[in-house]
């Protein structure tokens, strides 16, 4: 009997929880937290902005409605990079 073709990957990726502080991601069979504090595009989203998330080449994920790209090695291990949001003048 031969196996059949291996199919796609199904586990899915979305926002399990958000909170005051920031919010968690589900990819790849892990959870990871992003605290608002070192990803500040996210403090002032809305709920809908944060939770529309597309994975691309199932290396990042991307925030369409708030024109964030994220590396997976990002999430892994956050204090390898130094993620610092720069404001324009008011």
């Amino acid at each position: 009997m031969k196996s059949l073709k291996r199919g796609k990957h199904i586990l899915k990726t979305e926002i399990t929880n958000i909170s005051e502080h920031g919010f968690w991601v589900f990819f790849g069979g892990k959870e990871y937290f992003l605290p608002f504090e070192k990803f500040p595009w996210f403090e002032e989203a809305k709920i809908s902005e944060i939770t529309d998330l597309q994975v691309v080449h199932e290396k990042y994920l991307h925030w369409p409605k708030l024109d964030v790209d994220l590396s997976i090695d990002i999430l892994k291990q956050p204090d390898k990079y130094k993620l610092v949001a720069k404001q324009g003048p008011t």
